[in-house]
């Protein structure tokens, strides 16, 4: 009996902690937007300099390989499409077809886990090493709160940074596949964006942004509920860092298959 109880019970544990972790990263988004917008009021400012070095530390040193992937990605997609539509002579559809790709869904989703691995497993490990050292409990102890000290500010920096991100990773795979798209079409790259910008519409830019800051909130609340939640020591940090990045990476592809779902009826 017991043999076959024991699943049940282990499915039943692992899905009360499942939603006791969602409950929990709810009340950390509501504190987070609690302290941006009132905190001042209670004595519990929001840091302008903490949500500046967190824009820095998630946008502006993550252009580099964004550029590269994203130009990688823009090529990819070049290659691809006049393969496979030069198979039905339609190669003067690539333009479309990597333009609206892009836009709705491998800008915002290639940004997104590239972030995650990135910044939401830095923040998970930098909350998750406050904890084990107990300088989280330090923080409520002096009477200044966790969550809008480390949670708030790195969530308004995420929510600013990563749609900015995918817009201009969007950019930088467009002008990816026109470099390599343009010889095959027989234009010239400056006619190829011009084409491209003639068939976009802003609500295919606005899909991938719309995406975008759904995925930040993901992130942040991902890596700061993981962090806080950290018990072992440096082990218990380094599961807590490799837990951040999975559960990110996959509800992010979740989330964007939902997306894509109800979008693109």
């Amino acid at each position: 009996m017991n043999a076959l109880t024991r699943p049940l019970e282990a499915l039943g544990r692992e899905t009360l902690h499942s939603l006791a972790g969602i409950g929990y990263a709810g009340m950390l988004l509501l504190e987070s937007l609690y302290f941006t917008a009132v905190g001042w009021r209670i004595g519990q400012p929001l840091r302008l300099r903490s949500v500046f070095e967190q824009m820095r530390q998630i946008g502006v040193d993550a252009l580099p390989i964004v550029t590269l992937l994203a130009m990688t990605i823009g090529i990819m997609l070049g290659i691809q499409f006049i393969s496979a539509l030069g198979e039905f002579g339609a190669q003067s559809q690539v333009v479309v077809a990597v333009a609206k790709s892009v836009t709705r869904e491998f800008g915002a989703l290639i940004t997104a886990i590239l972030v995650a691995g990135r910044s939401g497993s830095a923040l998970a490990a930098r909350i998750g090493s406050m904890s084990v050292s107990q300088e989280v409990d330090a923080l409520a102890v002096m009477g200044i709160e966790p969550v809008r000290y480390l949670a708030a500010p790195a969530l308004l920096a995420m929510l600013l940074m990563l749609p900015i991100l995918t817009v201009f990773a969007d950019a930088v795979s467009i002008c990816g596949a026109a470099l390599y798209s343009s010889p095959a079409l027989n234009i010239t790259p400056t006619a190829y964006l011009m084409q491209t910008l003639s068939l976009l519409t802003p609500g295919d830019i606005w899909q991938g942004v719309s995406k975008a800051a759904v995925f930040a909130v993901l992130i942040t609340l991902i890596g700061v509920s993981t962090g806080f939640s950290v018990s072992g020591g440096a082990e218990g940090v380094g599961r807590a860092t490799t837990r951040s990045v999975v559960l990110s990476i996959c509800y992010i592809i979740v989330v964007d298959m939902i997306f894509s779902y109800f979008l693109n009826r």
